[in-house]
């Protein structure tokens, strides 16, 4: 082989090494920060990772929210089929109330409880997140609110 043969695929070769090298350092990167949906039945049958970074997306039950301390509150979460609780400690948003649309992000602690950093609720009176509305229709319950469940 000639000396600018074998220059050329020490080159091509050390290229390949860097972006392999590359791909696989931003590849762990993303998995430690990527955020899954999951619906309050997921949840419950147990496909939510423990200890992970999730987004949990439901309608809030109508007589679940329990103010504690400070700004803790702990309320329900249905899709219609099943219910998990969340767990948060803040400001909760101004259009958060019982049998809206929210979507909680946060660490699965146990098999049903969400220690969730951040909820977010929907923007207006005909808005519903579309994961939620998804999940909702997917139970067989393509309803916006959840006065008749129980």
């Amino acid at each position: 082989m000639n000396p600018k043969r074998k220059q050329r695929l020490i080159i091509v070769l050390g290229v390949l090494v860097a972006v392999a090298l590359a791909t696989g350092l931003i590849t762990f990167a993303l998995r430690e920060n990527i955020n899954l949906f999951f619906t309050p039945t997921e949840v419950a049958e147990g496909k939510a990772p423990l200890e992970r970074r999730i987004r949990v997306g439901g309608l809030v039950v109508p007589g679940s929210v329990q103010r504690g301390e400070e700004l803790e509150v702990s309320f329900d979460i249905t899709d219609n089929a099943r219910q998990i609780t969340v767990r948060y400690a803040g400001i909760l948003p101004d259009l958060f109330r019982e049998g809206q649309g929210i979507i909680a992000h946060g660490k699965l602690i146990g098999g049903s409880l969400v220690e969730a950093d951040e909820v977010l609720a929907k923007h207006d009176e005909n808005y519903m997140p579309p994961e939620v509305q998804e999940a909702i229709e997917k139970a067989g319950h393509p309803k916006d609110t959840i006065s008749d469940y129980q």
